[in-house]
């Protein structure tokens, strides 16, 4: 006669009255009228397959750890067959009689931390600390590229492969921007593990793809084309903006974000706050009289705060298709607006500027940031080694 427990057995109850349990035995066991029943195996301490109400059938495991009994769903019959059940169930014991719970390890894993998860709490702790611009950029990042693919694994599961496969789809069409993805993921899991959510950093080895510097500036020529063509524009607030860029060397951002309060009276010292900068620190910098005439013809019909303001009073936030547009009609190819800080820093140079005033100018905190404008003093030193040979020969 087949021996069965309620649901409160004990796993030291377990072991009396336990059965052979079988293929046909576990087929032919009849369900209850009401609950369940569960039928132990002998062979097995704890081992056993629980029938409900329903006829559903699931094999379990019954077992005491740390002074607290336990009971694990294996998995459901017939889907697991009896013999992988059991071995499954043997695996399980071993855990036990090594003190590893293993539904407090399936309780964990369920419960941990996911990529999900990761985002939210890099949106809450960490975005705060970053300019506006890099905010927009992660967060598309993110929404674009990381979630659809990543949202729901959990971190402890995220492998290299993925990580390196999630670069080569997006290198396939756009290299540069794959890049930005994986330093973002690296700086994300990086977190993850100060937080404890991971112990090691999947994202850690992943081969950039070839990156060529920039060195675009514009020429005397060029200068000359595009501030004609920003003065006979229409666009008057996007083109001063642009002009204001090009004569205080300034990132798109800062002169976005840019406020009549950040300047003095004279409006000839201008102080970006913290929250506006790169590199999140204030920077004090003085600007030219042509800027100064710059901001004057604005404040006399300025109604907001900020200096470029659109046309709600809000701060400007592209001016992308003017900038388009100043380009072909000053005939700039290859041109960003990125390089306006560049040229402003080349003419720094031509000028005779050391390397720390142009730093200070365009508000670097490293020394090797500024130092990809060396190149530009090689025809100045190069005349004072002729100067220099001359005067020996001579």
């Amino acid at each position: 006669m087949t021996r069965t427990y309620n649901d409160s057995a004990d796993t030291t109850r377990t072991r009396n009255g336990a059965v052979r349990l079988t293929d046909n035995l576990v087929k032919g066991l009849k369900p209850p009228l009401k609950g369940n029943k569960i039928t132990y195996d002998e062979r097995l301490r704890g081992f056993g397959v629980r029938v409900m109400a329903s006829g559903k059938k699931s094999f379990i495991l019954n077992y005491r750890i740390n002074g607290r009994e336990r009971r694990m769903t294996i998995g459901a019959y017939p889907e697991w067959t009896l013999l992988a059940a059991r071995r499954r169930g043997e695996e399980l014991r071993r855990d036990v009689d090594l003190d590893i719970d293993p539904l407090q390890r399936r309780t964990d894993k369920m419960n941990a931390p996911t990529v999900q998860d990761l985002y939210d709490r890099y949106v809450t702790d960490h975005l705060p600390k970053k300019s506006e611009s890099s905010v927009v950029s992660d967060l598309q990042m993110w929404k674009k590229n990381i979630l659809p693919v990543l949202a729901r694994r959990k971190l402890s599961d995220v492998s290299f492969d993925e990580i390196d496969a999630l670069h080569r789809k997006i290198t396939r069409r756009a290299p540069i921007q794959a890049n930005r993805n994986i330093s973002l993921l690296r700086k994300a899991f990086n977190l993850a593990m100060r937080w404890g959510w991971m112990k090691a950093n999947p994202a850690v080895g992943i081969e950039a793809n070839p990156e060529v510097s920039r060195t675009r500036y514009l020429s005397d020529s060029e200068l000359k084309r595009l501030i004609h063509a920003l003065k006979t524009s229409a666009s008057r607030t996007s083109c001063d903006a642009i002009l204001f860029m090009l004569l205080t060397g300034c990132r798109r951002g800062e002169a976005f974000q840019a406020t009549w309060e950040q300047f003095n009276e004279e409006l000839r010292i201008w102080t970006k706050p913290a929250a506006t900068t790169k590199q999140r620190k204030l920077h004090r910098v003085p600007v030219s009289s042509a800027v100064t005439e710059l901001l004057k013809s604005r404040q006399d019909r300025s109604t907001s705060p900020f200096i470029f303001a659109s046309h709600t009073g809000k701060a400007l936030t592209d001016v992308k298709k003017t900038w388009n547009r100043i380009c072909e009609t000053a005939e700039l190819e290859d041109m960003r607006l990125h390089d306006l800080r560049h040229t402003f820093a080349s003419l720094l140079v031509s000028n005779g500027q050391s390397l720390p005033t142009i730093g200070a100018m365009l508000g670097h905190t490293q020394t090797q940031t500024t130092a990809r404008y060396a190149h530009l003093f090689d025809e100045t030193l190069s005349e004072a080694a002729e100067i220099a040979s001359s005067a020996i020969y001579n």
